[in-house]
């Protein structure tokens, strides 16, 4: 399996037409919001388009490959530890630790792999962390960073969310979302490092019995709402979120991850 490079194919040309434009995006938002998905199936439209794409797992504490898709279909597993624990990221070293998904040859996934945590590698510092994220963007057009919730002790997360081209704050409509974000997003109060008013709003996994308008009211004007889907939800459970929609029941949500996309990518 080999990998794509910005402004230069190092596998078969897809035939597909490519957007002209990419970026680097970061999905943050409150626990259980559903950032992990939501990362996953915009990476899944993106690729789908013929696009080549990074998805960058931030969590070192519950490790995203480790779930999101079947070990047998994992191709190059390798860790994110094995980049950070590196005194200098390179372009040449994030490629080297890649992990591919066997039936998506435009997807490229960094993260850390089953049974690992923060403490299984030496500690890195900001630097690698921005590194990586320059890197990466080298790499490849569209790079999705899947930030954790600890904003202040992830470090990827938070030079993401300083560093990306936009964010998506992902609430879902819930009180502990609420309280989530006014926790946290004090944090984010120096507009020079973060610029948080220009976060794009999303509610997630919107049930129909959710007052998604009142949550607006706590968490100012939401771009998009993301309905739930059980045909996602059930992938979720079985591991296997890279596989494709089969039911008409997840219109909905298929044409919320387009709209995201088109608002945060243009396609």
């Amino acid at each position: 399996m080999g990998f794509f490079i910005k402004g230069k194919m190092e596998r078969e040309e897809p035939q597909k037409t490519h957007a002209t434009h990419g970026g680097v995006l970061a999905v943050w938002g409150s626990p259980g919001s559903g950032k992990t998905t939501v990362s996953v199936k915009l990476a899944q439209y993106l690729t789908s388009k013929g696009n080549n794409c990074i998805l960058i797992f931030a969590d070192m504490t519950t490790p995203s490959l480790a779930y999101i898709c079947r070990p047998d279909d994992l191709i190059e597993e390798k860790s994110l530890g094995s980049i950070l624990a590196a005194a200098h990221v390179t372009d040449e070293l994030v490629k080297r630790n890649c992990s591919f998904h066997k039936n998506n040859k435009y997807l490229s996934m960094v993260g850390m792999l089953k049974g690992e945590n923060r403490f299984t590698y030496p500690p890195y510092e900001q630097e690698q962390a921005k590194e990586l994220l320059i890197a990466a963007e080298e790499l490849a057009p569209f790079v999705i960073i899947d930030c954790s919730s600890h904003i202040s002790t992830n470090l990827i997360t938070g030079n993401a969310l300083m560093m990306a081209d936009s964010v998506i704050r992902l609430c879902g409509c819930d009180l502990k979302s609420v309280s989530y974000f006014n926790s946290q997003l004090p944090l984010l109060s120096d507009t020079q490092k973060f610029d948080a008013d220009r976060h794009i709003c999303v509610a997630s996994n919107v049930l129909p019995n959710q007052a998604a308008r009142e949550i607006e009211k706590s968490m100012g004007s939401i771009r998009c709402q993301i309905p739930h889907s059980l045909e996602v939800e059930t992938q979720f459970l079985e591991g296997d979120m890279l596989k494709d929609y089969e039911f008409k029941e997840s219109r909905a949500f298929r044409k919320a991850i387009e709209a995201v996309s088109k608002e945060v990518f243009g396609i």
